[in-house]
Formats: C-alpha cells, sequence, structure tokens
C-alpha cells in the first residue's frame, strides 16, 4: 500500500517523553486520540514507565502499543548532539518508525530542535528546500490563515523565506484548495523598503518568485484576512505565536474579572461565555495541537511544550488529518 493512501485505521506515532508535562498529560492525551475507531496510538517512550502510566486508565485499549525507547531527549540539549548520541530517545525512534512506514505521522511535544534535527536525518529534506519550517493554520473568522516559520529558523536567509512562501503556497492550494494564494510577508510597513535587511531582500525575490505575493503585511492585518500565507523567520514567528497565546488568555481573564466585579452582568455573562471562549479558542495553541514540519518528506507535527492533554489529541488529529490528505506527498509541487 502506498504511504499516501489512507489506511483503514490510521497509525501515529506519539513521543511520551516529550514536553513539560510528560508522560502524564501526553499518555492522557493518547489515551483520549485512541477512542476514535480510526485511530491507532503508538507510545514511544521507556516501556516500564509508559506502561505504568497508561495502566491508570484500566484495560489497555487494543488501539494502543508500546515501542521502547530507552533514552529521552530534554529540551535543553543541543538537538544535533542530542540525536546522534542519543539513538534510542523517543524523538528518534519515533521518526525511525515514521520512516519504515510503520506509522503515518510522528507527534511530540519535546526539543523542537532535535525533532527536526532527526527528522532531516532520517527522512530527508523535500528538494529544494534548504531549512523546513514549522507551520500551522489558524481558523480566523476572515478564513483560514498559514503562518510559518512559526520556530524552526530563528535565523533565516532570504531565500528560506521564499521557499517558506513556494510552500505554503502549495499546501494552502492543494490541501485547502485556494486557487493561487496570496502570500503576504511578515514586516514592520507596507512599503518595500521597510524591515530588516533581510526581509527587504526577501521582499525583491518574492517579487520575482512564482507566487502570488501581494507585498509586505504588518501584525495588525494578520487575522484580517488580506493574505492566505504569512511568511517570517522562526524567531518572529514564534514570538507572534505565543504574543498572540499570551494575548487570548488576557482578554478572557479580563472578561471575567470585569463580570466579577459587576454583579448585573452575571446573567449576561452566563449566555456569552461559549461566545467568549469560541473567540478566543482561534489563539488557543491546544486548539490547533501542533505545527505540521513542512519541507521534510513525512509527516511530523511538533506540539507546543506546555501541551496538556487536550493539546495533545488536537496534534495527534493534526496529524491523522495530515497522513491521511497524504500532505507530504501534496508538497512535492
Amino acid at each position: 500500500m502506498s504511504k499516501l493512501q489512507a489506511p483503514e485505521r490510521t497509525r501515529i506515532a506519539l513521543d511520551a517523553m516529550g514536553g513539560d508535562y510528560s508522560p502524564e498529560e501526553i499518555v492522557k492525551g493518547g489515551v483520549a486520540a485512541a477512542q476514535d475507531d480510526g485511530m491507532e496510538i503508538v507510545l514511544v517512550g521507556p516501556e516500564d514507565i509508559v506502561r505504568a502510566e497508561l495502566g491508570k486508565y484500566g484495560s489497555t485499549n487494543s488501539r494502543i502499543s508500546i515501542v521502547h525507547a530507552s533514552e529521552v531527549v530534554a529540551m535543553h540539549e543541543r538537538p544535533v548532539v542530542a540525536v546522534k548520541e542519543k539513538r534510542d530517545s523517543s524523538i528518534v525512534v519515533g521518526i525511525e518508525l515514521l520512516k519504515n512506514a510503520e506509522v503515518g505521522a510522528f507527534v511530540s511535544a519535546g526539543n523542537t530542535g532535535a525533532v527536526m534535527t532527526a527528522a532531516c536525518l532520517a527522512l530527508g529534506r523535500k528538494k529544494g528546500i534548504g531549512r523546513p519550517a514549522l507551520g500551522a493554520v489558524f481558523p480566523f473568522p476572515a478564513g483560514p490563515l498559514l503562518c510559518l516559520d512559526l520556530g524552526a529558523n530563528s535565523d533565516c536567509k532570504a531565500t528560506s523565506l521564499v521557499q517558506f512562501a513556494h510552500m505554503g503556497s502549495i499546501y494552502m492550494e492543494k490541501v485547502f484548495g485556494l486557487e493561487n494564494p496570496r502570500i503576504g510577508l511578515l514586516s514592520s510597513g507596507e512599503e518595500d523598503t521597510k524591515g530588516s535587511q533581510m526581509v527587504q531582500k526577501a521582499h525583491k525575490m518574492l517579487r520575482k518568485a512564482k507566487v502570488n505575493f501581494i507585498g509586505n503585511v504588518e501584525g495588525r492585518d494578520i487575522a484580517r484576512g488580506i493574505a492566505d500565507v504569512i511568511v517570517t523567520d522562526g524567531f518572529t514567528g514564534n514570538v507572534l505565536l505565543k504574543l498572540g497565546e499570551g494575548i487570548g488568555e488576557m482578554l478572557l481573564d479580563s472578561l471575567r474579572a470585569a463580570v466579577a466585579e459587576n454583579p448585573a452582568l452575571k446573567e449576561a455573562s452566563d449566555l456569552l461565555e461559549p461566545t467568549f471562549q469560541s473567540v478566543i479558542r482561534t489563539l488557543d495553541y491546544r486548539e490547533y495541537g501542533g505545527a505540521l514540519l513542512f519541507g521534510v518528506n513525512d509527516n511530523v507535527i511538533v506540539a507546543h511544550g506546555r501541551s496538556d492533554a487536550d493539546a495533545i489529541k488536537n496534534a495527534i488529529m493534526a496529524a491523522k488529518l495530515a497522513a491521511e490528505q497524504g500532505v507530504a506527498g501534496a508538497m512535492e509541487g
């Protein structure tokens, strides 16, 4: 069976030891995802630890299995060194399962650099791609928006931003069905001369690239539906992502505090709470679960380091969608 065809039941490898709340929240999220009849979860990590955690949920679900990995890559470790020295880590073993077509996707909330390094070494990069990028689609009211890079590359060259634009355009066209997706370059102003030297150089290159480049986009315009794809360097993208998360949490807390100070608003608040939650959910990392690693030859999802069980479940569902839709194959262009 071709790896691009969706099997009767999609197998997803999950790094049980990745993230701030592993293995408790990771395993809990995997158990929740395994309730989906079309899902099979492979937990990767030290078998005794993972099995003990899994035992908290009673009888073992037949759609959950464990693959032993004796080592763990910590968040602070240098990615290249850790991947080369810890060949039996949950990250490396999980990526190898993907390489050998034993699973349809790999999910980890662990060391992002290590996941990217392991994926590049074992799976290889797409032709013409120098550096992979992390990208996620946000369901803004004006329409879905893909933003990349969200943290894979803190330092980027202008050529990398052009490659991100090409990958983003292909993804939104083939996966979301958008014809000729609009590409925006995140900058400090709309004018061609605004932004860092790298951004200005990327702007000139994107003008000549075979994508629908609409020019610079400022931060205030991101959620307004001006573009379908926003490209930026990983440092800026990651700051933007975490700023959005913080603003969402702050807004919800502020609304609740304002209501608590005014008893007359209590009844209205109860009625509007679902609406508040729906709006804030757009910025909640737990909802989109994780970011797809664009530019490697298979489906790798990097979840937020602070992921709880709900975030992990959603990351697994995103991985399932990527595997079933053959996203890795679609990115061939």
